[in-house]
Order: C-alpha cells, then structure tokens, then sequence
C-alpha cells in the first residue's frame, strides 16, 4: 500500500502504542487523524511533545460516545482501533468501565465502519485473551479464556470484531500483540515498573516472577500493525503480532538490573500478586501467520529494545512513581 496521501484515524492515538503508530503513519505519508480521550486539560497525551504533533489532526472525544466516533471515522480510508482500558489490576476494581471502552467502544468503530463504508479497520486485541498457554507455542486457534475482566472485554471485542465481519462484510484484520514494551509505556507494565524502580530506589518490588511473556520492542508491533493493513488477505484474520521468545519475570528483572548496574534487591509483594486462577503464568506466541501472510517478523531484537528503553527511562523517570503499585 501506497501510504502517501492516505486518510487515515487511529484512536487511543495519545497512548504508548498508538502514539508511536501515529508518528510512524505520518513518517510514510500518510494523513493522519488522532483521536485522543477528552480531558479538562486538553492534553493530547505522548502526541502533546511529538515532533509530528503539527503533522496530526488531533480531535478530542470519547470511544464510548457514537457521535464522536463517528464524526472521527468520517473521510478516513483506514482506522487503526486502539483506545482501551488496559491494566487488569483496575479490570478488578473498576469491570463496568472496562466494558464500556472495550466493548461498547469497539461496538462503535464497527458499527461506524458498517454505516460510512470504511476501506480498512485494524482491530486491536491482545495476547491476554489466551490466559495461561495450554500449548506453546501460541497459535491464533487457542482457546480463548477470561482469567480477568481486562481479558474478558478483549475477547468480546474481538468476537464483536469477527461478526462484524462475517455479518456485514466489514473489512476488519484483528491484530494480536503479545507484550509490547518500549518508551512512553505505563508505569502499569512489568518494564515500566522494573525499571523505573531500578533507577530511584534500592528495592525493585514485584508481583510473581515465576510467569513468562513474550515481549516485543514496539517499533516491531507498530510494524506489524501497519503490515496487516497492507495485505487483503488478512481482512477477517486474526494474528498474532510476538517475538516467538519467552522469559519468565525473575529473569527479566535480574537482567534489567544488570543492564541498569546499581544494587538493588528484588522482592516479591502480596498487594502485586493476581489472584491465583486469574495470573496469566505462560505466553509466547507463534508468529508464523504473521510472517507468511504479512511478511512480518520482529526486526529489533529483543536485548536492543531494553537498551533502548532503559535509555529513555534514564531521561524521563522523573515523569513515573516508582514509589507506588501503580494500577
């Protein structure tokens, strides 16, 4: 796809993932609409310092509200959806919220597109819908599991997403990252946490260490996401955007730790343990749909997006509360 002059809208564009999509769309030309949650500020999130910033057309609203989803998706060619809620530890506190942005929010694009005729609509999901692997590595046929109210929406969006499709004709790829990390990332994330800690305090506290993830740079995922509005064929697919690499959260911190080179200790805490039937304990991803049909595969390796990260942390841990269990 010719990205040059192409009307496109991301939503949830003012957070970690969608931010960096944003800037890599307006780095290929393409026109692009952000739509960022309303707030009495009037912050556009991470786009408020982008270098693009002037590139963007930015609108404020609300995913949960048709009428600004609608008015948003009006002349776009391609919709990237990521607006979410994403932190499961809140998913526990707060269920209702999450299903109102994920699965009523979703509801709107869908519809949305159904009503304008959209080109393209890629779909965000998550590799959190699979819940503890039952066979690894992941393929995009695994069972689907609720093990938290976060993970529950995400699977009814993305049922939503495939009706959608197989109902209407609605030209949606759902991408499935496993787990992005990189600059501007939520505090909420183990990296973030891990990190941040290391940097200010001489304690790095966590919840278990014992599950694994699959982690990806998010240069990588953004890649993937802009590959999967690319190829036709990937219009009513499901795929899985991960490394194919795993590694458990005690060696991920030891190595952040080492990479960071100060003394702290590692400590596991009660109040950031996840209910036992509700831990995800296992993730890696099989990412060879992504690469047959795509093209796709993580160019960045994996110990380069640390470096880069705990380069980006060493500038702008001053933004974080290391001393607080973020949820």
């Amino acid at each position: 796809m010719n990205w040059n002059g192409k009307n496109v809208l991301v939503t949830g564009a003012g957070g970690f993932i969608g931010s960096h999509l944003t800037e890599w769309l307006v780095e290929l030309g393409a026109r692009v609409r952000a739509m960022v949650h309303y707030n009495s500020s009037g912050s556009w999130g991470w786009l408020d310092e982008s270098p693009c910033k002037h590139d963007i057309d930015v609108i404020l609203g609300d995913i949960v509200d048709q009428g600004s989803v609608r008015s948003a998706m009006s002349d776009r060619d391609v919709v990237f959806h990521l607006a979410a809620l994403i932190a499961i530890p809140y998913s526990y506190i707060a269920p209702t919220s999450y299903v109102q942005t994920n699965v009523v929010g979703t509801l709107n694009v869908l519809e949305s597109a159904r009503m304008l005729g959209t080109e393209r609509i890629i779909h965000t999901s998550t590799s959190e819908v699979y819940g503890t692997a039952l066979t690894v590595p992941i393929r995009e046929d695994h069972p689907l599991q609720g093990q938290s109210p976060y993970s529950a929406t995400k699977i009814a969006a993305d049922k939503l997403a495939e009706s959608y499709y197989r109902s209407f004709d609605v030209p949606v790829v759902t991408v499935r990252p496993f787990n992005t990390f990189g600059p501007r990332q939520s505090a909420r994330a183990v990296i973030p946490t891990i990190i941040s800690q290391c940097l200010t305090q001489d304690i790095v506290r966590l919840g278990s260490l014992t599950p694994t993830r699959d982690l990806n740079y998010v240069a990588n995922t953004v890649e993937g996401f802009v590959a999967a509005a690319e190829v036709d064929a990937a219009i009513g697919r499901t795929i899985n955007i991960g490394s194919g690499q795993e590694i458990s959260i005690g060696d991920l911190a030891k190595s952040i730790i080492e990479q960071v080179g100060r003394p702290v200790t590692l400590e596991c805490e009660d109040q950031r343990m996840r209910p036992g039937k509700s831990e995800v304990e296992r993730l890696l991803a099989d990412n060879s749909l992504a690469n047959e049909l795509l093209g796709w595969t993580p160019t960045l390796k994996f110990e380069e997006g640390i470096r880069r990260t705990i380069e980006w942390f060493e500038a702008n841990v001053v933004r974080y509360r290391a001393d607080v269990y973020n949820v």
